[in-house]
């Protein structure tokens, strides 16, 4: 087990009522609301020799989009804590991003905290409505459910190589879906309107494999996946499977939803089955390279 997975079974062990923990988002169900938290740090999740601060503005908020979609819910509160060796021309550039992403799908930014820090730290608070739609969660994914995705994984893991060797060109699609991934939230909003069954549906953010293998710890199912059929533009199995950060969807539906799925335009790439074993093309995974936190 990596840390961040022994650092969480320590908080559910101590938290009295873990009831909404376990999920990307918490469902508030009396307030019709998805509530969820994530942080970007300097030199973890990005560097300033290759991230302007606009650029850091941006992917902050794109990644917590991304959690209450994928939660089934419409985002529309933000709140922001910055922390780091801040100036105002730091702060001017990372607001700039964040409002442009905000207007394009109309989020309102209604608070946050400023504080001095070694390095930069920009934690997101996101709030959602779920009212009218159906919530996801990674316990729902029932034995003989089809297994979709969405979008197109490996890119942003090749994105990355390519900054880290001085290339910074944003006009480079691996390098833009580094920087900023597209949001597949049309597709999300149609299925949490319209689905009738319990689904699981997530991000990729850690890696295709590792939301996988999230799902079945938290489902108790496995996994029969084709790699043949997750789509793809890199010829890598290990950048296409652990790369990350491409915020692609994994979905698990009932074999009933079919009509979901065509309508979504989800790409099928397997099944879940009874057995607690992630295989790809008949093989069980022995190694989760998936982005470690810590």
């Amino acid at each position: 087990m990596n840390k961040e997975g022994l650092f969480l079974n320590i908080i559910n062990n101590i938290i009295g009522d873990n009831s909404y923990l376990g999920d990307d988002c918490a469902f508030l169900k009396e307030f019709n609301l998805l509530v969820s938290t994530d942080t970007l740090v300097e030199d973890v999740h990005f560097k300033t020799e290759y991230f302007t601060p606009f650029e850091i503005g941006k992917k902050a908020v794109i990644v917590n989009i991304s959690d209450v979609i994928s939660g089934g819910g419409i985002p529309k509160y933000i709140t922001i804590s910055l922390t780091g060796k801040l100036d105002e021309n730091f702060i001017e550039g990372f607001y700039k991003g964040v409002d442009e992403i905000c207007s394009k799908y109309k989020i309102k930014v209604i608070g946050g905290d400023l504080t001095y820090g070694d390095k930069i730290s920009a934690t997101i608070t996101i709030l959602g409505d779920i009212k009218d739609r159906t919530p996801s969660s990674r316990k729902n994914a029932n034995c003989g459910y089809n297994v979709y995705v969405k979008g197109v994984h490996g890119n942003s893991a090749v994105g990355l190589q390519l900054l880290q060797k001085g290339i910074n060109d944003n006009k480079n699609k691996f390098i833009k879906a580094h920087k900023e991934p597209e949001l597949f939230i049309d597709t999300a909003l149609y299925i949490s309107k319209n689905i009738k069954s319990k689904y699981t549906m997530m991000d990729s953010s850690d890696g295709l494999y590792d939301a996988l293998n999230k799902i079945s710890l938290a489902s108790k199912i496995g996994f029969e996946i084709d790699y043949n059929l997750i789509p793809k533009e890199v010829d890598d199995k290990n950048i296409v499977l652990f790369g990350g950060e491409d915020f692609g969807l994994i979905v698990c539906l009932n074999p009933n939803e079919e009509k979901i799925a065509e309508n979504s335009g989800l790409i099928k790439i397997g099944k879940t089955t009874a057995e607690k074993t992630i295989l790809i093309d008949g093989v069980p995974i022995d190694k989760d390279k998936s982005f470690q936190h810590f």
